[in-house]
């Protein structure tokens, strides 16, 4: 059974940083991609940043240049460093991870980021 399990969210004041972490039950080289999405209250959850097996990314508009996604294969684990955070980034930050041989998406229990103005 896959788990990924997010940490780093928190409270920071606009313009600051944040680095979330997603930790995976094993390794990751089995999923074709992992991301980030995030959902805001009243809104709909969306992707935030993908990576692919092969190291491809993909980011929203709204954070390119600011948000970066990577990968510690020996450590399981992909990350998200935000940087220059606007209150509109305040959302619960959710891992993802596609594997696209056996049809199935795993998420992790989310994170919460507070950007205050």
């Amino acid at each position: 059974q896959v788990q990924l399990v997010e940490s780093g969210g928190g409270l920071v004041q606009a313009g600051g940083s944040l680095r979330l972490s997603c930790a995976a039950s094993g390794s990751i080289f089995r999923f074709n991609s992992m991301g980030w999405y995030r959902q805001a209250p009243g809104k709909q959850r969306e992707l935030v940043a993908v990576m692919s097996t092969g190291g491809s990314t993909n980011y929203a508009d709204s954070v390119k240049g600011r948000l970066t996604i990577s990968r510690d294969n020996a450590k399981n684990t992909v990350y998200l460093q935000m940087n220059s955070l606007k209150s509109e980034d305040t959302a619960v930050y959710f891992c993802n991870a596609k594997d696209v041989a056996i049809g199935l998406d795993y998420w992790g229990q989310g994170t919460q980021v507070t950007v205050s103005s």
